[in-house]
């Protein structure tokens, strides 16, 4: 008696990576394998586990463990199992507990728990492990050690970067994105929608053959919030992609990104392997070309058969443009040039014959030999980006970047907290108009799950600026009308320099300001003095939430009989100087004479009656 397929592990990208997990409804079968005695219920459960189904094998290993609890087979299989499942405390648990039952079977689950306390933010006691491992290792595989030293140092790195994390703030996308299952791959569509990957279901799915429609991963997208004046950072429910014939329902489908003109999408196609016994899944790079002419994407195609190389997964494809060459970057787990596990490669597209060239690896600087992969081309920094488990890392995947490219690279850094974490941290992307913000996917804690915090994937907003702006109106002070044709300004205290000008029609206005910086927004109309208003948003962080500011701006109109009263202007007895308090008073006076050169002013001061004629008017003048 054998099932199988009573839940998938829907790994998009490379098997073993970052998994899209399917919790099934409970069923009859399994209910069977639950009353199933010793022997077959642990030939159920390595069924199960082999054919990726780790979160029911999961279920029924921990079963066995509680019949036999000093068995340390079963120790092994229910850790590998919460390590598949990346429920690193009860995997870093599981692993000293087989340790501690069968030290000479398992003598590297010492460094593999350490791995597991890694990732699930304990640094200090994957450090001891560590040590421990590195003290008590008789081994004959000289690598560990040096993985283990190389952990050590990841745990540091660490330490000191989240104590000195860069000043943005990650936040979750949200529940119009994410869903407990994995989301992967955000595509930002010009600056109104974001493209992702996802099963878009909040719900428990069953899987079988018949209704594998309802729960392989397909593009979505999701297009942002609006109001009348500016676009917010926030998204709508989610949609599936109809745009092309992209989706397919017996594919895994994800990983998008245009070329640089737009008429090309490329992403990939995943299916899982029967060559085999082990659970693996095997991707393909496809393309669709846009027909001008009649206005719809053309059917997708495998790309060259040199980039989807026979017998390898190839996946999370990227195009850039560096300098004049349009590059293809993806990964792949072919064996010729690699450096170890899923590679880097690159190759270059040949506009003239609209081909590309076979593909290079990117080097033993951007690969290591374990796995690279989401690799993401910046064109405007002339940067590549991508994620590693191989180097220092904070957890376990960790984002990357590095300025040139495709051969040469400089400037290679682990882009630290709070890009990174102890958790996986993958397909980093720019978001556009925003310098600096980002998105990201990772199953960080805060993101949305149904077994542990730590299963699942979601999508991130990376915000170095949160969207914040100052609006309003202009408005005529004595009839308290809104006025029409004027120019605002927006102006930067710090610099004395004009930021931004708007011509509004009706009279309002909106800008986005930038966190720590002090504001003036000046309004300008024919027959009618400057107006002004100060704003500030120098006590804002990155932390801080969208905000939007209302400030109205009045002016006046200019007559004969108009007056600037500037109030609060205070001297000491007998002197001329103004006393501190006054200069605010008189800076209102500063900025109306700047902001009105056009007006002729006259200023008058008096003294009080003491003292004689000729001392109070040289008194007076002063």
């Amino acid at each position: 008696m054998k099932f199988k397929g009573l839940l998938l592990i829907a790994t998009l990208f490379t098997s073993g990576i970052a998994s899209a997990q399917l919790f099934p409804k409970t069923t009859e079968k399994e209910d069977l394998i639950s009353k199933l005695p010793f022997a077959k219920k642990m030939v159920e459960a390595k069924n199960l586990f082999r054919n990726g189904s780790f979160y029911n094998a999961e279920k029924y290993f921990f079963q066995l463990k509680q019949e036999q609890p000093r068995n340390p087979y079963i120790a092994m299989m229910l850790a590998e199992t919460y390590e598949k499942n990346r429920d690193y405390p009860k995997a870093a648990a599981m692993f000293r507990d087989a340790y501690e039952l069968a030290p000479v079977l398992y003598p590297t689950f010492p460094f593999r728990e350490a791995v597991m306390l890694k990732s699930d933010g304990k640094y200090a006691e994957a450090k001891e492990r560590l040590q421990f491992f590195l003290a008590n290792y008789k081994g004959k595989d000289r690598k560990m050690k040096v993985y283990a030293q190389r952990q050590i140092e990841g745990c540091d790195m660490a330490i000191a970067s989240m104590n000195n994390p860069d000043p943005v703030f990650v936040k979750n996308a949200g529940p119009n994105i994410n869903t407990p299952y994995t989301e992967s791959s955000p595509l930002p569509m010009a600056d109104t929608a974001l493209m992702f990957s996802t099963m878009n279901t909040n719900k428990l799915v069953e899987t079988n053959k018949d209704k594998r429609g309802d729960y392989v991963s397909r593009l979505m997208w999701s297009p942002k919030e609006f109001d009348r004046t500016r676009q917010k950072d926030s998204f709508e429910v989610s949609m599936k992609f109809n745009d092309g014939r992209f989706n397919d329902s017996r594919y895994h489908v994800s990983n998008g990104s245009w070329s640089p003109g737009g008429d090309r999408f490329f992403f990939t196609k995943c299916n899982e392997s029967s060559e085999t016994d082990t659970f693996t899944i095997l991707c393909k790079i496809y393309e669709s070309n846009f027909d001008t002419i009649k206005g719809v994407w053309g059917a997708p195609k495998s790309v060259d058969p040199f980039i989807n190389e026979e017998g390898s997964s190839n996946t999370t494809p990227c195009v850039g443009m560096i300098g004049k060459k349009e590059v293809l970057f993806f990964s792949s787990n072919r064996i010729g040039q690699s450096a170890g596990g899923f590679d880097l490669y690159y190759s270059v597209y040949d506009a003239k014959n609209r081909t590309y060239r076979r593909p290079q690896n990117c080097g033993k600087r951007i690969n290591s030999n374990k796995d690279e992969t989401s690799p993401y081309y910046s064109n405007a920094q002339q940067r590549l980006y991508w994620s590693s488990n191989g180097f220092v890392t904070m957890g376990g995947f960790d984002i990357f970047s590095a300025d040139g490219g495709p051969t040469r690279y400089a400037n290679i850094k682990n882009m630290g907290a709070p890009y990174n974490s102890p958790a996986d941290d993958l397909y980093y992307v720019e978001a556009p108009k925003d310098k600096g913000n980002a998105y990201l996917v990772s199953n960080r804690l805060g993101s949305i799950y149904i077994k542990n915090p730590t299963c699942c994937d979601d999508i991130y907003r990376v915000i170095k600026n949160p969207n914040l702006s100052v609006k309003g109106r202009v408005i005529d002070a004595k009839t308290n009308q809104v006025l029409d044709k004027v120019v605002v300004k927006l102006n930067d205290d710090n610099t004395n320099g004009v930021v931004d000008t708007f011509f509004s029609g009706n009279g309002a206005f909106m800008f986005k300001t930038p966190v720590g910086k002090n504001y003036t927004v000046t309004a300008d109309k024919a027959g009618y003095t400057t107006g002004r208003a100060s704003y500030s948003t120098a006590s804002k962080t990155a932390a801080d939430p969208d905000e939007e500011t209302i400030v109205d701006i009045y002016v006046n109109k200019i007559t004969s009989d108009y007056t600037f009263h500037v109030q609060n202007v205070y001297y000491d007895f007998d002197l001329h100087q103004y006393q501190p308090s006054s200069y605010k008073a008189l800076d209102s006076l500063s900025d109306f004479m700047k902001d009105n050169p056009s007006l002729s002013v006259e200023v008058y001061a008096n003294t009080d009656g003491r003292g004689s004629d000729e001392y109070n008017q040289d008194l007076s003048m002063k």
